[in-house]
């Protein structure tokens, strides 16, 4: 923002210097032009009355003299002629003298007793009658160089422009003094924004320097930033007391409801099996709830992580469980390398992902875990599958399909998608083949640039298991 605040006001400072410097220029280039144009007409007028005097009297041998003196000390050319346009002086050694140039414009005219003035490029001419009221006993001209004059002209531009630059400078470095002074407070705001988004606040943003608008916001942002944590911290102080503090009652609840089972009545052993599964499955909701929570409140930095070995862990792990059920565990596709991932995301989301598919595969099944190109990873069941809304909501906290027959608590999902998405990457759900549910995967694959920037970042702190 410095730059942009630097160049708009440089920007605004040669707009202003141009509008200035440019016209003042051009109007003393004219002016030197028009100076120069008119000493010119007023020396040619002085010598043809001289040279007419001459001429009248019959002292043409004074002519040369005359014109060459002239010439000497002004660098001008001089011509003279008779009342026929015959050259009877000129100041040029090698100029030819008793040839006629009556043809010339300038020559005739001034033989009607008509002046001449001239202003071109590269002279100025101005030619005059010799003569005495209307009578006409000859014509002068003089021309000029506009050397001098351009070298005038050059002079005053280039002190314009060493002009400009020094008042560039000058805006340059008040303009940068300024917009330092105005974005102190957005740098020292951006930087505890970016602490913020970590996690934690320690460097306040500066509240006594800038503008006293962008100082009200740092104090406005401060003050929000502090209520932030505090609610972060009791957030985070609730999930680590009731992580104890539920587990306690809950597990001294299953215990009760067992110790009933030898005085009940036989008839009612099915109902007491059922409240012992309710009651497990609130502690597994809590843990999950729990787990969500602190993956919530805990800021996490994505790091490069192998992803065939990873799924080649989780699925050697989950293989004697999916046997127990009958159902098969295989793993397709070619390798995946290397992921981006918050630590321990991988393991939580395959294993979420996988007892989701064990839980709603039938014996004599196989669930999928395919590896596809772009670092994409499958989950595929052959069980019922879900409907379009269902997958739609599948993402919802708490929510179960309204023909599911297990017991999840709803929050695997979430979990999952929490974790992926702080990856940076994301999850959908689709069809699969046949029947069943592909649980689809995408995560961001690792250059070497990169690989080798995260191997300098420190490790964050592993995201905890959750439950299913």
């Amino acid at each position: 923002m410095t730059r942009r605040l630097l160049l708009s006001y440089l920007g605004l400072a040669i707009l202003v210097l141009a509008g200035l410097e440019i016209p003042l220029g051009w109007i003393y280039a004219r002016g030197e032009m028009t100076r120069a144009s008119q000493g010119v007409e007023r020396d040619a007028s002085m010598l043809a009355e001289i040279t007419e005097e001459n001429i009248e009297e019959g002292n043409l041998e004074a002519l040369p003299e005359v014109v060459g003196d002239y010439a000497t000390r002004t660098g001008r050319h001089v011509v003279v002629t008779d009342r026929q346009g015959v050259v009877l002086a000129d100041s040029d050694p090698s100029g030819r003298i008793g040839v006629s140039i009556a043809a010339a414009p300038d020559i005739a005219r001034a033989l009607r007793n008509e002046p001449t003035v001239v202003t071109g490029d590269e002279v100025l001419s101005a030619t005059m009658p010799g003569s005495s009221g209307t009578t006409v006993r000859g014509s002068l001209r003089l021309t000029s160089p506009t050397a001098e004059v351009d070298s005038r002209v050059r002079r005053i531009w280039g002190a314009l422009a060493l002009a400009g630059a020094c008042v560039l400078a000058a805006v340059a470095l008040a303009a940068f003094t300024l917009a330092r002074w105005i974005t102190r407070p957005l740098r020292t705001l951006e930087a505890a924004t970016a602490q913020l988004a970590d996690g934690r606040l320690t460097n306040p943003p500066d509240t006594t320097t800038g503008p006293p608008e962008l100082r009200s916001l740092a104090v406005s942002f401060t003050r929000t930033a502090t209520r932030l944590q505090q609610l972060l911290m009791a957030q985070q102080a609730f999930a680590s007391e009731a992580s104890h503090q539920l587990k306690t009652p809950l597990t001294a609840l299953r215990l009760r409801l067992e110790n009933f089972e030898p005085y009940l009545d036989p008839r009612a052993h099915g109902s007491l099996e059922e409240a012992v599964d309710e009651v497990e499955r609130l502690s597994r909701m809590v843990q999950g709830l729990l787990a969500l929570a602190r993956l919530e409140n805990s800021a996490t930095t994505p790091e490069p992580v192998d992803l065939d070995t990873v799924i080649a862990d989780r699925a050697a792990m989950w293989e004697p469980l999916a046997a127990e059920q009958y159902v098969a565990l295989a793993i397709t596709g070619r390798a995946a390398g290397r992921v981006w991932a918050i630590p321990g995301a991988l393991e939580q989301i395959i294993d979420n992902l996988v007892a989701n598919a064990l839980r709603v595969s039938p014996p004599g099944t196989t669930v999928t875990i395919h590896r596809a190109p772009g670092t994409g990873l499958h989950v595929i069941d052959q069980g019922p599958g879900m409907t379009e809304a269902d997958r739609a909501r599948a993402f919802d906290r708490f929510w179960r399909s309204s023909d599911s027959q297990h017991d999840g608590t709803g929050l695997g999902l979430p979990i999952v998608r929490h974790l992926v998405q702080a990856s940076g990457g994301d999850i959908t759900l689709h069809p699969a083949p046949g029947t069943g549910l592909d649980a689809a995967v995408r995560l961001r694959p690792v250059t070497g640039d990169r690989s080798r920037e995260a191997s300098g970042r420190p490790r964050s702190r592993p995201a905890r298991s959750a439950a299913p």
